[in-house]
């Protein structure tokens, strides 16, 4: 026979006859043994348990003495201190029994029904009962909504460098550019077949006009652009679709130290519209989207309202024309790509020829989140215009940038 199993036997006929008989009236029979609990460490000198200890009563009278004795209490101390030194010297003897320690014990576990027996000195620890439901709950309502709105708004102070050929006009500067852009999409999960993207976007860029004597400050970004895409499905992620752009600016903006007008409403305009495919993809996570629209058979046609104060040649229209209407071809390019949760890249370029000229545009925005509201831009045009009149030092480039620092809003629909 192992060691071990003497030793719990032992254990158990020393609790057995220092336990009182049933039936004894003390009230030490219904204390639960320590004997038949697991062999935990819990102190180095077990020879002076203080677990049971005289009740202090507060009696009302001065004097007034209660008619009992102590003899129960020194005999359940009696025994505990006796059940302490055989656990002790069981552990001291068979350290390998010895599972936990009082002060690493492990967690109690979760959602159990612990009850007790005290009369017989047992535990028992069982599982809650689960009720399982006889019917299924009723399915959430889900409102599916039938256009999917984005909105960003952001108000940024700016540092800009603008070459002096920009078509809009502008100098070097310190400004506050105030941004919108709002996304209005069909949704496609309700309606697969077809594609109608909408963007109505914003820009506007005050600067303190420090070398001009006639105003306090100038206007040098200023540009509404809307552009719609309504397609059919033809293939996989490729639509029939019919594309619309246009663009101006609405207030009136002027050379330094001049009354004369750079750009105004509709001064320059344009517009296009485009007949062709597209192509529009959108990753699992939403991390990642491209669109591409490709139209063969484009309309162009570009607006000069004032020309008593304009020269309408400076945006590609003849001498003493509003108008000027061009038939070609068109593409357009939407990119957006999400690194992580604070750094986001979106790109558009945009090409039109008539097949004498070509015009196109590309346009960068890097987006750098400090915090939900917080955030730096870095937004880059680059523009190419045969139509404009050659430049010395540019030719027919045009570049813009602009590095921004401030606060931005975002809602969104789903």
């Amino acid at each position: 026979m192992k060691r071990s199993a003497i030793i719990s036997i032992f254990c158990v006929l020393v609790a057995t006859i220092a336990s009182p008989a049933r039936g004894a009236e003390t009230p030490a029979d219904s204390t639960a043994s320590m004997m038949y609990l697991p062999l935990i460490f819990d102190t180095q000198n077990p020879s002076k348990p203080e677990s049971i200890t005289a009740p202090e009563v507060q009696l009302p009278t001065p004097g007034y003495d209660l008619d009992s004795h102590s003899q129960w209490l020194s005999d359940a101390q009696a025994r505990q201190s006796h059940e302490a030194q055989v656990r002790y010297r069981a552990m001291l003897e068979n350290p390998q029994l010895v599972a936990f320690n009082t002060q690493s014990l492990p967690e109690a576990p979760h959602d159990r029904i612990l009850t007790s027996a005290p009369s017989e000195g047992l535990l028992s620890v069982a599982p809650p009962q689960v009720v399982e439901p006889t019917e299924a709950p009723p399915a959430p309502e889900v409102s599916m909504h039938d256009w999917l709105h984005t909105f960003v708004g952001s108000l940024h102070f700016t540092q800009a460098y603008i070459s002096d050929n920009w078509y809009q006009g502008g100098t070097n500067n310190l400004n506050i550019l105030a941004d919108i852009k709002w996304d209005f999409n069909l949704n496609q999960d309700l309606h697969p077949k077809w594609l109608f993207n909408n963007t109505m976007a914003y820009k506007l860029g005050v600067t303190t006009a420090q070398a001009d004597t006639i105003r306090d400050y100038m206007i040098n970004e200023d540009n509404f652009l809307f552009t719609s895409q309504l397609g059919y499905k033809a293939v996989k992620n490729w639509y029939y679709s019919v594309m619309l752009q246009f663009k101006t600016q609405f207030f009136n903006n002027y050379k330094p130290n001049s009354n004369d007008l750079t750009a105004s409403f509709l001064s320059p305009g344009e517009l296009n519209l485009g007949l062709g495919m597209t192509y529009d993809y959108k990753s699992a996570d939403g991390s990642r989207t491209f669109t591409l629209a490709i139209a063969p058979l484009s309309y162009n046609m570009k607006i000069c309202r004032d020309i008593k104060k304009l020269n309408p040649v400076n945006f590609g229209i003849d001498a003493d024309h509003h108008f000027k209407h061009s038939f070609g071809s068109n593409l357009e390019a939407k990119w957006m790509i999400k690194f992580n949760a604070n750094i986001t890249w979106q790109s558009r370029f945009y090409v039109f020829t008539d097949y004498s000229y070509v015009q196109g545009d590309w346009e960068s925005t890097w987006d750098f989140a400090i915090s939900r509201h917080l955030n730096t831009q870095i937004y880059t045009h680059l523009r190419y215009d045969r139509s404009h009149p050659r430049h010395d030092d540019w030719k027919y480039w045009q570049f813009k940038e602009i590095l921004s620092f401030g606060i931005t809003y975002r809602f969104a629909t789903m």
